[in-house]
């Protein structure tokens, strides 16, 4: 049985770290969001999840700092928008488990995951 879903990107050596720590608590359904992009429906539940476009949005990205995009005033509608057209703007990993929701790497997030996954280990 799956314990949820994690949203992350195959190449990623980051994302594939920490999904081997995290698989110890059980299975989860991959997406590899650069095969399987996000429809604008999924972004839109992620961002509800988490309280904002902005919150899931990786400032981190390649294409963020290419396209200047931290010279630009974003609102929420531009973050939904990127993150709707390019897969590599989404904040990974993204681990939903029960009604809970886990995004980015930091390590105060893979503490969180790790200590939620641990008080629900079945």
């Amino acid at each position: 049985m799956s314990r949820g879903k994690v949203y992350l990107l195959k190449s990623c050596s980051t994302c594939k770290r920490i999904y081997k720590q995290v698989k110890l608590f059980g299975d989860f359904e991959v997406r590899d969001v650069k095969s399987e992009p996000l429809s604008i429906n999924e972004v839109d539940t992620l961002a509800d999840m988490t309280g904002g476009y902005e919150l899931i949005f990786n400032k981190q990205s390649q294409k963020y700092r290419q396209q200047k995009l931290k010279d630009k005033n974003l609102t929420e509608e531009n973050y939904r928008q990127l993150l709707s057209e390019e897969y590599t703007f989404l904040k990974r990993p993204v681990f939903l488990i029960d009604d809970k929701i886990f995004v980015g790497n930091s390590k105060s997030t893979i503490d969180l995951l790790t200590k939620y996954l641990i008080s629900t280990k079945k």
